[in-house]
């Protein structure tokens, strides 16, 4: 099994910065990717940012030049900064990994979602 723990959410005003952490613990081998997805009331999830173990990153048009995601120096940990945040950007934010177990198997895993309001 695989646990996420996920810190950071909070409330900020509109133009403020936060930054996200996960940190994945378990039985892991090799996680790629590791992401963040949100969910607005009434929409669906979608995803924020994403990074591989090589290190290369897919962002949501809507966020990019005011999100940077990275993966800590242990690789088992994600963060995601938030800046010149923007009403719009209010949702849970969920952490997400994939863990492969072997050659074309795989688990993904989610946290438990943190929440992220932009208001003033």
């Amino acid at each position: 099994q695989v646990q996420l723990v996920e810190s950071g959410g909070g409330l900020v005003q509109p133009g403020g910065s936060l930054r996200l952490s996960c940190a994945a613990s378990g039985t892991i081998s090799s996680i790629n990717p590791m992401g963040w997805y949100r969910q607005a009331p009434g929409k669906q999830r979608e995803l924020v940012a994403r990074i591989t173990s090589g290190g290369g990153t897919d962002y949501a048009d809507s966020v990019k030049g005011r999100f940077t995601i990275s993966r800590g120096n242990t690789k088992n940990s994600v963060y995601l900064q938030m800046n010149s945040l923007k009403p719009e950007d209010t949702a849970v934010y969920y952490c997400n990994v994939r863990v492969w177990r072997r050659l074309g198997v795989w688990d993904d895993y989610w946290g438990q979602g943190t929440q992220v309001t932009v208001s003033s």
